[in-house]
């Protein structure tokens, strides 16, 4: 298939306006164009004759495609719960692979769940065991359940669960549950922390989460026992953590100034350093990104680790978005495109003009705040051809200019121009057998069904 051919399929792929009759044709590969496929699978909504169609597909390897797809809603992928493939089987147990922000992913029904749980291939439930999309009252349910894998999982739901319940995993036969309960037990008793201590597996995460006898505390100061997780301890005596902030060891002292107790004047006086790309992951912030009063008190400190991460949270109100858009630092910019609704335009731009080209610059360009309006009268003459892009994202572009820029010496412009609807058809035609065009030309949406066709058949796509 020569490489036009192949690129124009890809593309047609993504196109919305492709017929279902069409779809169906190129759902019937066999996966020897996994690109074009893999783009089909992932469309969001399939129609039913695809989803049939898909369902009997003898290619598994293109089921378990369609288990993982993030376009195809949970009801959808769950028909799979039955395929003869348990490659198959655990593709849909694990769920999607990953999930890009602001998007959602759905969980599958829990009696799916407990089907799955049920199979009697191992490596179908090992993988929904480690699923990360199941739902906390499924994971709380597992907890009486014969696999210590499945009790282990329950743990995690440790909120949710019964005084009896957690009785029963702390007493669980398998040493690995009773660890990762007592793990949990320990921040609110200071009994199971010490036992905890003597346990080289547990006595890091021991330190930095369970409640602490004075005794204990003191010892793994004076021992230098991971001194940076004990900085972060919440219950750490008021003298110990003053003792800590002038640790020589920088971890421990950035540990101490991102304690929640903290005021502002004493956070700020530690003597800490935080890099131009140190993310923010700090944990009483993180748990509390919908909590109004957690962000106002992180929003507005002058430590970057605190404003890092509250500018993860999608739920910042005006007044502290506003906050976090003047602060300065590029990197609470970043988050802010990839994680707020409301981002303001000059920052979702700024974003783009720096980062172009990466992970972050697309968020913000797909952001739906990213403006539109204007944009071809400021870009389309610049002499940065990713910025010259921008000028068809206008939708006062004319078809005069999506033309002229679909011949522009930057490949990424003559692509954007080419999957825009406003291009003239005989240019839409004729870009369609370019190389570097045929898969921006494929998903044009303006695209005749005629051509369509042809893309199919030129491809060798099966009638």
């Amino acid at each position: 298939m020569a490489a036009f051919h192949a690129s124009a399929l890809s593309g047609l792929a993504w196109n919305p306006a492709l017929p279902t009759a069409l779809l169906l044709r190129l759902l019937s590969l066999d996966g020897h164009d996994g690109l074009a496929l893999g783009h089909a699978l992932r469309r969001p909504r399939l129609p039913e004759e695809a989803v049939l169609l898909l369902l009997g597909h003898p290619n598994p390897a293109i089921r378990v495609e369609f288990a993982t797809s993030t376009g195809a809603g949970p009801d959808q992928r769950a028909r799979l719960v039955d395929d003869p493939s348990p490659v198959v089987r655990a593709a849909l147990a694990y769920g999607p692979e990953r999930r890009v922000p602001r998007s959602t992913v759905l969980p599958l029904p829990d009696d799916v769940y407990a089907r799955l749980l049920r199979d009697p291939e191992p490596s179908v439930r090992a993988a929904l065991l480690d699923s990360p999309w199941l739902t906390p009252a499924f994971t709380a349910s597992l907890t009486a359940h014969h696999d210590p894998a499945a009790r282990l999982r329950a743990v995690g739901a440790w909120e949710l669960l019964t005084a009896g319940e957690r009785s029963a995993l702390a007493a669980d036969p398998d040493p690995g549950v009773r660890r990762a309960a007592a793990l949990r037990e320990c921040r609110s008793d200071a009994r199971v922390t010490a036992q905890l201590l003597g346990d080289p597996e547990a006595a890091e995460e021991a330190l930095r989460r369970g409640l602490l006898h004075r005794a204990d505390a003191e010892r793994c100061v004076a021992e230098r026992a991971h001194p940076a997780a004990l900085a972060g301890n919440p219950s750490l005596p008021a003298d110990l953590v003053e003792l800590l902030a002038v640790d020589p060891d920088e971890q421990v002292r950035l540990a101490v100034s991102v304690r929640p107790e903290l005021g502002e004047a004493r956070r700020m006086s530690i003597e800490f350093t935080v890099g131009d790309f140190d993310r923010g992951d700090v944990g009483w912030v993180r748990d509390g990104l919908a909590d109004p009063d957690v962000l106002r008190r992180a929003a507005t400190s002058a430590h970057p680790l605190l404003r890092r991460t509250a500018a993860q949270s999608p739920h910042l109100p005006p007044d502290l978005l506003d906050v976090l858009a003047r602060s300065g630092d590029p990197l609470v910019e970043d988050l802010l495109g990839i994680h707020h609704p409301d981002t303001p335009e000059e920052v979702l731009m700024r974003v783009f003009a720096r980062l172009g080209g990466t992970f972050s610059a697309w968020m913000a360009e797909t952001h739906p705040r990213f403006p539109r309006e204007g944009l071809a009268a400021r870009y389309a003459d610049h002499p940065d051809g990713n910025r010259r892009r921008l000028a068809v994202r206008d939708p006062a572009a004319t078809p005069e200019l999506i033309e002229r820029l679909s011949h522009d010496p930057a490949v990424w412009t003559r692509q954007a121009a080419a999957e825009d609807p406003r291009l003239p058809l005989p240019r839409l035609r004729e870009v369609l057998h370019v190389p570097e065009l045929a898969s921006s030309a494929g998903a044009n949406p303006a695209l005749p069904e005629d051509e369509m066709t042809a893309v199919l058949d030129r491809a060798g796509v099966p009638d």
